[in-house]
């Protein structure tokens, strides 16, 4: 005689879904105080191996997802800016937790406050967000042994070359508040194009 489990009419609802979307993602610091979400895919994940970033995030590299800030929603407290020096010379600014300290982001001197490089391990769920590329490789340690298939680069990079088309399109139509927020800059520090 053979025994077969007894079959049960399928209850509509615990049928299996769909996985819910990526995105909104969201993240903060170790204490809960800065809490914030990604609306949308970043730009661009970086990998970076630098000594620079080595030293920042007392670790072998740092993982950020560049996005577009307007894209980046504060749920809690906002975190506190922190001018930090930077390998162009130029500064950055690291925002922390004004508690626990935790960097959430940076803010560069290329884009200034316009884009956001979000801490990918800040995210409640950080393996969402792979890195898209490797920069910087040729100071990175050792004993990191690169995932094939996934570009890497001995600094920076082409961003034409790496870039989806989406992402390209979307840095074009910021552009233009780049270039105003940097003339700005200038500006206040009584410098002159030309």
């Amino acid at each position: 005689m053979v025994h077969t489990a007894p079959v049960h009419p399928v209850n509509p609802a615990h049928q299996v879904t769909a996985a819910p979307p990526l995105f909104p993602l969201e993240g903060g610091c170790d204490c809960h105080l800065v809490r914030y979400r990604l609306q949308t895919p970043p730009l661009f994940v970086h990998c970076c191996h630098c000594r620079w970033c080595q030293r920042e995030s007392g670790a072998a590299f740092a993982l950020n997802a560049m996005i577009e800030s307007d894209r980046v929603t504060s749920l809690a407290q906002a975190p506190a800016l922190v001018d930090t020096p930077s390998a162009s010379g130029l500064g950055q600014q690291i925002a922390r937790c004004p508690t626990c300290h935790v960097a959430v982001w940076s803010h560069y001197a290329g884009a200034g406050p316009l884009v956001s490089f979000v801490r990918v391990g800040t995210l409640d769920e950080p393996d969402r967000l792979p890195p898209d590329i490797h920069i910087f490789t040729a100071t990175k340690q050792p004993w990191v042994l690169l995932p094939p298939g996934v570009p890497a680069v001995p600094e920076y990079y082409e961003r034409e070359a790496h870039w989806p088309a989406a992402s390209l399109a979307r840095r074009q139509m910021l552009l233009p508040r780049i270039e105003a927020w940097q003339a700005a800059r200038r500006a206040g520090r009584g410098e002159t194009d030309g």
